[in-house]
């Protein structure tokens, strides 16, 4: 694959083999040429875990301390009380049976999916097309709950859900290049600690293998985690 000027550039700032401390790698990013839009700046981690073992399959959620400066669109499977609610709290769609079939005739123009725990009948149908798209409410996620209201109000602000693929990686923003580098920084290293303090039990041997930072159209930089 062809690679833009402005990307070998960028990429030519960074030693290949070198280890960068968070500070090191933030100036970086913050030397990049400009693109036409605020990227955003990415953290990757490679994890020592094997996900095909249902006590290793790493998933959760996390708000970080200055958001991540993006506009997410949250819909919510409720009725009643909490579809009001859900609404009070800013939700983009809410819905039950009229929802689940927008979805189904291929409507997934949204980044979370939050249900009702009497919604998952309606749900549970959709898992073919919500779930290779990382968007199936989840009670381990927090994105199927009794309060509807308060993790839509949540997500809004920026609360961000991350899980494990099928190699163990995972892949969160933690915020955009216009942010100052303390608060990437204190992002970064809450989402860090973050996935150290829900290390499963049985996971073996090394446990935070890789961590790369890098922006939207820039390239890796390798961070010195332990």
């Amino acid at each position: 694959m062809k690679r833009s000027t402005r990307y070998m550039e960028a990429k030519a700032k960074v030693e290949a083999d070198k280890a960068y401390t968070a500070d090191e790698a933030l100036a970086i990013v913050k030397e990049l040429k400009a693109t036409k839009f605020d990227e955003t700046v990415e953290l990757h981690m490679k994890l020592g875990i094997d996900v095909k073992k249902a006590d290793q399959n790493l998933r959760g959620t996390i708000s970080l301390p200055h958001g991540i400066g993006k506009s997410v669109k949250v819909i919510a499977f409720a009725r009643g009380d909490k579809a009001a609610a859900a609404k009070a709290a800013g939700a983009d769609e809410v819905g039950d049976d009229d929802l689940a079939k927008k979805i189904e005739g291929g409507w997934t123009d949204f980044d979370i999916a939050i249900a009702a725990p009497d919604m998952m009948r309606v749900v549970g149908k959709l898992g073919r097309v919500l779930g290779p798209q990382g968007k199936m409410p989840s009670p381990k996620s927090g994105t199927v709950t009794e309060d509807v209201g308060t993790a839509v109000a949540e997500f809004k602000a920026g609360k961000i859900e991350f899980r494990a693929d099928a190699s163990g990686n995972v892949h969160v923003p933690v915020g955009k290049r216009s942010f100052d580098v303390q608060k990437l920084k204190e992002n970064l290293e809450a989402f860090v600690n973050h996935i150290r303090s829900v290390k499963p039990s049985a996971a073996k041997g090394k446990y935070i293998q890789k961590v790369v930072l890098s922006t939207t159209m820039g390239p890796g930089i390798r961070l010195a985690v332990e």
